[in-house]
């Protein structure tokens, strides 16, 4: 199974492909980390800005960080130049943190070819290589837009899970809950941040912190994922479900489950800033 990640020098070697489209996934709200602060504004060069706090998300939902509706996807990708013909790589400023949410909602829309960029701007920065002080403008005549090569969404319904279908799974002896909080916040040691929820976790789950799976601003080698989910998940699992706090940081586990091997990863979307306020849900 091919890598869903690609390193800075075969970027800064593809920047000018005409196919490549890159895009800043950074967030403004950073949680679970101490966020990383710039001076200045930088991206790479050629990155136009993709939104998931405003733009990529459905906003009449009343769920934190909702997933975006499949037509919402597409208008955005369309502005965005982003055809069936595109290779999207997706990065962010902390490193690995929003980039691999935005990395999923295309590839639970069925967009394949999208990769995300290991270890971000900082790994690139670190890196010493080139930076803009703007993103590339996003806006296209329609005459650029290769026709009858727009993108159209297959949506991978399976590979996203609401509360409903999580209660139902929690006697499932071949199904692994995975927690991407931090361990105060999995043990109800620590408040939530959100008003209004519950502390502790979802039953049957286990604690794997997001930043466990990270070395430095990149994903943790292969091998070393590999023995971190052999630890905590079963051989015989027929699914990997992962949750956070609102479906942001549970797609890092999601990435490096992938870049582990495991392709049966589901992201409970609502994640705990909703099993935790609805008490009709049980928690530990």
């Amino acid at each position: 199974m091919k890598s869903p990640l690609v390193t800075g020098q075969w970027l800064e070697q593809y920047l000018n492909n005409d196919k490549l489209i890159l895009l800043d996934a950074s967030m403004e709200k950073v949680v679970g980390k101490s966020p990383l602060l710039y001076d200045t504004f930088s991206c790479i060069p050629g990155a136009k800005k993709l939104d998931l706090e405003n733009e990529l998300c459905d906003l009449t939902s009343s769920q934190t960080h909702a997933f975006p509706t499949a037509e919402q996807f597409v208008e955005i990708i369309s502005g965005l130049g982003i055809t069936q013909a595109s290779q999207v790589v997706i990065y962010d400023n902390q490193g690995i943190y929003s980039s691999p949410r935005a990395w999923w909602i295309f590839k639970v829309m069925g967009f394949d070819n999208v990769y995300v960029l290991d270890g971000g701007l900082p790994q690139w920065l670190a890196e010493g290589r080139a930076t803009a002080d703007c993103f590339s403008s996003t806006a296209l005549a329609d005459s650029m837009i290769a026709p009858g090569r727009e993108f159209e969404a297959n949506v991978q319904d399976t590979w996203v899970c609401d509360s409903a279908y999580l209660l139902d799974k929690l006697s499932d002896k071949h199904l692994s809950i995975l927690d991407a909080r931090g361990a105060k916040r999995f043990s109800g040691e620590a408040a939530e941040p959100r008003e209004g929820v519950r502390s502790g976790h979802i039953p049957k789950s286990v604690n794997l912190p997001f930043s466990q799976v990270l070395d430095g601003h990149c994903l943790k080698t292969t091998e070393a994922l590999r023995q971190i989910f052999a630890g905590l998940t079963n051989e015989q699992d027929t699914q990997r479900i992962f949750s956070c706090g609102s479906g942001i940081t549970a797609c890092i586990l999601i990435l490096a489950s992938v870049e582990a091997g495991y392709q049966h990863n589901v992201l409970y979307d609502g994640s705990w800033a909703q099993w935790g306020r609805d008490h009709k849900l049980p928690i530990e």
